[in-house]
């Protein structure tokens, strides 16, 4: 995935906005995870190029590696993982009353798109609980590089949102499953393009750069200061990927989904919202799920399994909550054009994560 190198670095305390006081526990030494392994795999290289691997448990950092000269505050761009961030700010826009609801339509918070709805009814009637979970009636898949609406062909246009509303609605030959006979009703199909749309209205709904409400509404609750997002090229912020973060921060945004929307005894989501985002809503070909902007997975260590929600980019980026072990997981890297990168992530966590943690054990 490719992204403009405009790039925009946020600082709370320069746009007035106070951090929440609460900070990670770390676990003392004597009670942290045993990484020697781990850390011998990764400078061996067999995993490529790992950055950080993060390991949260019973609320207190058990685990924390740098592999970078980075370090611990380096920002980390982890791709589309942006879009589940976009699904928390839907939430928040939904709480604060600036959306209504999942179901209602999209074009009414793009002025500018207005004529695409009436030109197609079926545009009109696109929702965010449509784009929110990859299953929208346009001709738009990032895993085929034929679609009209493949992500490559959108940064090659200045007009991003323009673009995504002018793809064709999609037709299902006979080989291809139509929504309605599709798990959950919803045929899925990955769609940046799409997230990016509904970062954009988004933004006309709460009526400020999403930069800023991201940072006022989800970043400064969990003391989150600093963040740099990549932006469209007619200015507004990406929700469909580029933001980064710190590996601590990442960790974060995963914790509050373990803990239903809370942050060192603070309400940060509605704790409604939370559990509605984690629900599967779709599924792929491959049996992966998809919830609203939540990847829902089953990983495998040894004999076991066990049922993830994840935040997933490119390169193999993730930041996986694992509510049965109480855990969250981070991993970021650098495997941006590395084959398999996704399956190389999955295997460090099989073999070098999940069992320290008690799965497979």
């Amino acid at each position: 995935m490719r992204f403009l190198p405009l790039a925009l670095l946020l600082s709370l305390p320069a746009l007035g906005l106070a951090a929440a006081p609460a900070e990670w526990t770390v676990a003392p030494a004597a009670e942290s995870l045993d990484a020697t392994a781990l850390d011998a795999a990764v400078k061996a290289g067999k995993y490529q190029r790992v950055t950080s691997v993060l390991v949260a448990q019973g609320g207190r950092i058990v685990l924390e590696r740098y592999y970078d000269e980075g370090g611990a505050r380096k920002l980390r761009n982890t791709r589309s993982a942006t879009k589940t961030v976009a699904g928390m700010l839907l939430g928040l826009a939904i709480e604060d009353g600036k959306v209504k609801g999942v179901k209602e339509a999209v074009l009414p918070h793009l002025p500018a798109m207005a004529h695409h709805g009436r030109d197609e009814p079926r545009k009109a009637a696109i929702t965010f609980e449509d784009l929110a979970t990859m299953s929208g009636p346009l001709e738009c898949d990032d895993w085929n590089e034929w679609s009209r609406g493949n992500e490559e062909r959108m940064y090659l246009v200045e007009d991003w949102v323009d673009f995504y509303w002018s793809l064709p609605v999609r037709g299902f030959p006979a080989w291809k499953k139509k929504p309605a006979d599709s798990p959950y009703g919803r045929a899925f199909s990955y769609c940046t393009a799409g997230v990016t749309s509904l970062g954009a209205a988004l933004s006309h709904a709460v009526g400020e750069p999403l930069d800023r409400y991201a940072a006022r509404r989800l970043f400064a609750p969990l003391g989150i200061t600093r963040a740099e997002w990549q932006y469209l090229p007619k200015g507004p912020a990406q929700a469909g990927g580029g933001l980064s973060l710190e590996s601590r921060d990442l960790l974060r945004l995963g914790q509050i989904h373990l803990d239903g929307g809370r942050w060192g005894g603070q309400r940060v989501l509605d704790p409604a919202w939370v559990e509605a985002s984690l629900q599967p809503r779709a599924r792929m070909d491959d049996g992966n799920e998809y919830g609203y902007l939540w990847w829902a997975m089953t990983l495998k260590a040894g004999e076991r399994t066990v049922s993830t929600r994840a935040m997933n980019g490119a390169g193999g980026n993730t930041v996986q909550v694992i509510p049965s072990l109480g855990a969250v997981v981070v991993v970021t890297t650098e495997n941006w054009n590395v084959r398999g990168s996704a399956g190389i992530t999955m295997k460090l966590l099989a073999e070098g994560v999940l069992p320290m943690v008690g799965v497979g054990k």
